[in-house]
């Protein structure tokens, strides 16, 4: 957690696997900064900030048959992208998150112009960091450059989950793949030490240790809000 300068809107952002609840949390702590007086900004890294999105999207779907859409429960969707192995995929993945972290930083500092107190990003670089193997010692010098060189948040959530929960609730990736990328997030949290882990429980329990985690960060930058006591009464 970073203090930012003053009148520099805070940067939280939320990462997990598919399924871990992050729309849920973000959309549970916007309304609890509204209510308390704060104006937040959303963007989607995939949306806002990954590069050539239509050309990547649609060479998974050429390449390897990756059926479009979103999973949902009872609707399940066979994803093959991030999920796909090989040496040129590796190599393109370092090209392509390099390129994507440029460009995090150009969005990034054009949102932290805009007239909000919080900007919130739904998932961040760290998200296309944990799919690169972080056994590998190139990779993991090349995940501690891209980490330096991108913005910093105020307030970088890891939402954890269980794989067969995360699954259930959203159907794109085998289980055994789901579980592997639970493990890469923790090595990457462990590697760059600056994840605020929310372990997997009850979504209330975990909507509570979102806003508690986010009420701390605003007090270390001036801005002492309640969030709790907002959000425990209209529940």
């Amino acid at each position: 957690m970073t203090q930012p300068s003053s009148g520099t809107p805070l940067l939280i952002t939320f990462s997990g696997v598919d399924g871990s609840g992050k729309s849920t949390q973000i959309e549970n702590l916007r309304s609890a900064l509204h209510a308390a007086g704060l104006k937040t900004s959303l963007l989607a890294f995939w949306d806002n900030v990954v590069v050539g999105v239509k050309y990547r999207e649609g060479f998974v779907h050429k390449v390897y048959k990756s059926e479009r859409g979103v999973g949902a429960p009872g609707k399940p969707v066979n994803r093959r992208d991030k999920n796909m192995r090989g040496w040129h995929l590796t190599l393109a993945r370092h090209f392509l998150y390099l390129l994507d972290a440029i460009n995090l930083r150009r969005v990034i500092r054009k949102a932290k112009r805009s007239n909000v107190d919080v900007v919130i990003l739904d998932r961040y670089i760290y998200d296309e960091l944990s799919n690169l193997n972080l056994s590998n010692t190139l990779s993991r010098s090349f995940i501690k450059c891209v980490h330096w060189f991108v913005p910093r948040p105020d307030l970088a959530y890891l939402l954890d989950a269980d794989p067969v929960a995360a699954y259930a609730r959203k159907p794109e990736y085998p289980v055994e793949f789901m579980r592997k990328c639970r493990q890469a997030y923790f090595e990457l949290a462990s590697l760059l030490d600056v994840m605020t882990i929310i372990p997997a429980m009850e979504l209330p329990e975990a909507k509570l240790a979102v806003l508690k985690a986010a009420e701390l960060v605003l007090a270390v930058s001036g801005h002492v809000r309640d969030l709790v006591s907002g959000s425990l009464s209209a529940a």
